[in-house]
C-alpha cells in the first residue's frame, strides 16, 4: 500500500487528490477514476471534484515532483476533495480500493487533527500546554508517517521538523520480523 500523504496537495484553500494519484493509490488507470464519474454524475455534485484551471495545472506540475508528467498532456486533471474521494469509495468495490479508502480517510482525519493542533499551538500561551500541544503534534505526525513504512521489514527514517521555535524530531526503526 502507498503512503497517501504525500498525494494530499492543497488546490483553492481544499486538500485534494488528483485523478493521476489516485489511479496509482487504486491500482487502475486515470481514465478508469473518470469513468466511474462519468457513469455516475449525480454521485458527484459540486464541491466534490475540481477541475483545474490550465494556470492550475501549470502551478502543480511546477511545484510538485511527481506530476511533472502532466505538463504535456492535453486533459485537464481533476481533484478529488474529501467528500469526492468518500464518495468515489462507494463505486469502486475491489478488496485494493477498499485498503486504499481507508488508508485515505484515516491520512485525511489526522492531517485535519494536525492543523487544528498546530493552530492550537501558535496561539496557547501556557507552557505546560504548548509542551502537551507538541508531543500531540509528533503523535499525529508519527501516525501519519509510520503508514508509509508499516510494511517495510527494515528502514530507519528520521524526520526533523521546525515550526517557529518549535522543532519535531521523530525517529522511525524496524527490524526485519
Amino acid at each position: 500500500m502507498k503512503d497517501i500523504a504525500p498525494f494530499i496537495i492543497e488546490l483553492r484553500q481544499q486538500q485534494v487528490i488528483l485523478d493521476r494519484d489516485l489511479a496509482c493509490i487504486y491500482g487502475v488507470e486515470t481514465r478508469d477514476i473518470n469513468k466511474a464519474v462519468k457513469n455516475n454524475p449525480d454521485k458527484f455534485p459540486e464541491g466534490y471534484i475540481i477541475k483545474l484551471s490550465p494556470n492550475e495545472k501549470q502551478e502543480v506540475v511546477e511545484n510538485f515532483h511527481h506530476l511533472k508528467s502532466l505538463k504535456f498532456s492535453p486533459n485537464s486533471p481533476k481533484a478529488f476533495t474529501e467528500k469526492g474521494l468518500y464518495m468515489l469509495a462507494t463505486i469502486l468495490k475491489s478488496k485494493e480500493a477498499t485498503k486504499a479508502t481507508l488508508q485515505i480517510i484515516e491520512t485525511f482525519a489526522k492531517v485535519r487533527e494536525f492543523s487544528k493542533v498546530a493552530k492550537t499551538l501558535a496561539t496557547e500561551k501556557e507552557d505546560s500546554k504548548k509542551k502537551q500541544l507538541v508531543e500531540q503534534s509528533g503523535e499525529l505526525i508519527a501516525d501519519i508517517l509510520n503508514q508509509e513504512f508499516a510494511s517495510d521489514a527494515s528502514s530507519e527514517t528520521t524526520i526533523e521538523l521546525n515550526l517557529a521555535m518549535i522543532k519535531i524530531k521523530h525517529t522511525i526503526k524496524k527490524s526485519g520480523k
